[in-house]
């Protein structure tokens, strides 16, 4: 009985202290759905509930005590908890958007010396999708950054790199990859950066690197989307995808090799695939009817398959469908502009990062140059 005690105690000091808040963080260790009682009625979660909604109820302005509370399972909660009168109103607290991005990074920089001509925007942009926990992260990578290169400020070059630690992790600079290694990754990465440029409606490349990362990526290639995205068309995701499957295909036309290299890509590209035929009812097999539903939105949200074995299979054949297509397409776009791939590949090879500016330049530069 001491989990309603203390809520009877917890209300009684909130009415003789009134106006005041009343803030119950992670509020689903005690609001869960009840279950029926099948652990009998003296259950020690479901007494503390029914005290917390005896409390709140005739709770009105006058009193002055103002009740919140935070989860990230508001689909595990008691509906008696969520009825109008209670916890009657629901915000939501998304992932900040390029302007709440911008402002969180401000908000952090000052606690930190920064160069005069930092561009904010630039950053919010390559981190997108970023926390306000990992946006916080990012200055301070910045500032350790500044101190190890003995600068007394944090320049905009700290802050990008900082961006892709947080991302993909630190610069492993003891991992030192042979040379037929280093040049596989060369244009496993060119193959991505080509594929997704040669395209329309794809994000344009920032940055290529083949310098191995803490993550256990030997190299990546970095897109960033000119504004805020909310909405993907099915021509984008296909793109997507192809780009996805550009190193792979690099690797099988240079070499006529593959290599455990692509095992990432090979990951979100089935994910993405999978995504589009069992919840955006983007196949034209099964239309638009949803395979999938995804439990605990704030919390990675799992998605679990609501089908018979049958569809699974059709399903399963329909994903595979689209990475092959999408394959077929990366591996033609690199066919015919295979030239470039080895000019860029070869200029990756010597530099080791190359900027989104520099790889556009090659790509443009017409080919009678190099006689």
């Amino acid at each position: 009985g001491m989990g309603a005690a203390k809520v009877r105690d917890l209300f009684k000091q909130a009415n003789e202290k009134a106006p005041c808040i009343v803030f119950i963080d992670e509020i689903d260790t005690i609001g869960k759905k009840r279950d029926g009682g099948q652990y009998g009625g003296n259950d020690e979660r479901e007494q503390t509930l029914n005290q917390l909604l005896t409390e709140m109820d005739g709770f009105d302005g006058s009193k002055g005590v103002v009740i919140l509370a935070a989860t990230n399972r508001p689909e595990s909660l008691d509906p008696a908890l969520l009825r109008p009168g209670r916890f009657d109103r629901r915000i939501p607290v998304e992932l900040p958007d390029l302007q709440g991005r911008i402002d969180i990074l401000k908000v952090h920089a000052q606690k930190i010396k920064l160069a005069g001509n930092v561009d904010f925007s630039a950053i919010a942009r390559t981190a997108a999708g970023a926390s306000g926990a990992e946006l916080a992260n990012i200055i301070n990578e910045a500032a350790l950054r500044a101190v190890r290169l003995g600068r007394s400020c944090a320049t905009q070059e700290d802050l990008m790199e900082s961006v892709e630690v947080v991302i993909a992790g630190y610069q492993k600079k003891n991992r030192v990859l042979s040379n037929k290694e280093k040049l596989t990754v060369s244009y496993h990465e060119v193959g991505h950066a080509l594929v997704a440029a040669l395209q329309s409606q794809s994000a344009p490349v920032q940055k290529i690197t083949i310098i191995p990362r803490t993550s256990g990526a030997l190299g990546y290639t970095m897109q960033v989307d000119e504004g805020e995205h909310y909405l993907m068309t099915k021509t984008e995701m296909e793109n997507k995808i192809a780009t996805l499957t550009g190193g792979r295909a690099a690797e099988k036309l240079i070499f006529h090799e593959i290599t455990t290299g692509a095992s990432n890509d090979i990951e979100q590209a089935t994910k993405l695939a999978r995504s589009m035929v069992s919840r955006f009812g983007m196949s034209s097999e099964f239309g638009m009817v949803a395979m999938e539903t995804v439990q605990s939105q704030y919390l990675g949200g799992d998605a679990s398959l609501t089908c018979s074995m049958e569809t699974q299979t059709k399903i399963d054949k329909k994903v595979t469908e689209i990475i092959q297509t999408q394959y077929d397409k990366a591996m033609q776009l690199l066919q015919t502009n295979q030239p470039k791939l080895h000019e860029i590949a070869k200029y990756l090879y010597e530099h080791e990062t190359i900027t989104g500016e520099e790889f556009m330049q090659i790509l443009n530069r017409p080919m009678i140059e190099q006689q």
